[in-house]
């Protein structure tokens, strides 16, 4: 059984590691889109973060003055036991949510919709999320924070299987060109696609495609890899760089996931993560091992699984 105490501490770290510490693979992303930008300002940009992002490292501070609006995924085996149970565990996530936002501190982003209503601790009705996924096996549980920036970058779009892959492509460029011109998004970042389920799953999908995929991964559908690739080229095509200035570095990558939908429809969610990527991951065991990496690894055979093991009826042909 995994300890309630240990589960909230490596929460609090990974608070703290997620507002302080740009991931690797997002580092280096950011890295080469600098080395290749020729727009004046894109350019002064782009070097301007990474060298901010040096400094929250090394003061300890959070690297962007909007610390995003923290949320949770968390996943575990298929044999994993949790001191207290499921609603002991959302509640240690809830204060080590609070505590980092006090402590890191976090920029309290968190309000009621209509009074306003501030607890000054990014904790309310609804927030922060807690999405959750299974794997089969193992007595671990992985915890992991996303603070996602963007506070509109993200759009959905009812399109129609007549509208094909021109009709993918146009939308996403609708979506980058209206984020650049209208500063609804941080660029560069990682731009989430989410394809097909119904509009809620279209718009997780997208969501979790920008936010649990690192940079450089491909989705293992090869044609979905290999349009993966060209939305990425055909965003960093468009004359705009960071921040929307006049540039070519608007996409550090572009990840696409699936779900099955409608025979009659086909829809599609665009998210960009923003400049700056906050994300912190922990593998925690029942020994009491935290094990600290980067990459959520959230999409594995078993999350894109695609159908079920059944016996189809059998067929019985009329006697003559």
């Amino acid at each position: 059984m995994i300890s309630l105490d240990l589960i909230e501490k490596t929460a609090e770290v990974l608070m703290a590691k997620a507002a302080i510490e740009i991931p690797d693979d997002y580092l280096q992303g950011l890295q080469a889109a600098a080395e290749v930008e020729d727009g004046d300002l894109s350019s002064f940009v782009l070097h301007a973060m990474l060298e901010n992002y040096k400094a929250a490292k090394e003061d300890g501070r959070a690297m962007c003055g909007d610390t995003g609006t923290p949320r949770w995924y968390v996943k575990m085996g298929n044999e994993t036991q949790v001191e207290g149970g499921p609603i002991a565990l959302e509640a240690a996530l809830r204060r080590a949510t609070a505590k980092a936002t006090n402590g890191v501190p976090l920029r309290p982003n968190r309000v009621h919709p209509l009074w306003r209503t501030d607890h000054n601790n990014n904790v309310g009705i609804g927030a922060p999320e807690i999405e959750y996924g299974y794997e089969p096996g193992g007595e671990w549980i992985d915890l992991i924070t996303v603070h996602k920036g963007g506070l509109f970058g993200t759009d959905y779009r009812m399109l129609f299987p007549s509208d094909g892959i021109q009709g993918i492509k146009r939308f996403y460029l609708d979506s980058l060109v209206a984020f650049g011109k209208r500063g609804l998004a941080c660029q560069p970042a990682i731009i989430g696609i989410g394809l097909g389920g119904c509009k809620d799953t279209c718009m997780v999908l997208g969501k979790r495609a920008a936010c649990l995929r690192v940079v450089g991964s491909r989705n293992p559908d090869p044609r979905i890899a290999d349009l993966e690739l060209e939305l990425k080229e055909l965003g960093n095509s468009i004359g705009m760089g960071a921040m929307g200035f006049v540039g070519k570095s608007m996409v550090i990558d572009a990840n696409i996931e699936v779900g099955y939908c409608h025979t009659g429809g086909m829809q599609m969610s665009v998210h960009a993560f923003c400049l700056s990527s906050r994300r912190a991951v922990a593998r925690v065991y029942p020994d009491g091992r935290v094990e600290h990496r980067t990459d959520p690894d959230w999409f594995t055979d078993y999350q894109r699984r695609e159908t079920v093991e059944w016996e189809p009826p059998q067929s019985h042909e009329k006697s003559a």
